[in-house]
């Protein structure tokens, strides 16, 4: 059975992603500082939790930068005057004449 290649992400998608990554990363890194900080009872607690607060709203905002912006390409993908939600938002492999895997007549454009 042959696999599907999965498509390229759009520019702004990939960039959003490597974003929500970074700000995973740096929130992450913030959670050890602050346990590290609390276990040894140091005064750089208060910083480090105002860094943790800081790094989960970066972090939340980057995930929904990341929905918005597949949204943003699924609908650029789509013709511009389609009728439904979901046309078109499969890309097209089929060319003029080949025969549909569903079985039927060949498709014609």
């Amino acid at each position: 059975m042959a696999r599907r290649r999965r498509s390229r992400l759009p520019d702004e998608v990939r960039a959003a992603a490597v974003r929500a990554g970074l700000a995973f990363a740096f929130t992450v890194v913030t959670v050890i500082v602050a346990v590290l900080a609390s276990w040894s009872h140091t005064a750089l607690i208060v910083p480090a939790l105002a860094m943790m607060a800081m790094g989960v709203f970066v972090l939340v905002w980057c995930l929904i930068d990341v929905v918005v912006s597949r949204q943003v390409a699924a609908s650029r993908r789509r013709a511009p005057n389609s009728l439904g939600p979901l046309d078109g938002s499969r890309e097209r492999t089929r060319r003029q004449g080949t025969p549909s895997p569903y079985g039927g007549q060949p498709q014609r454009g």
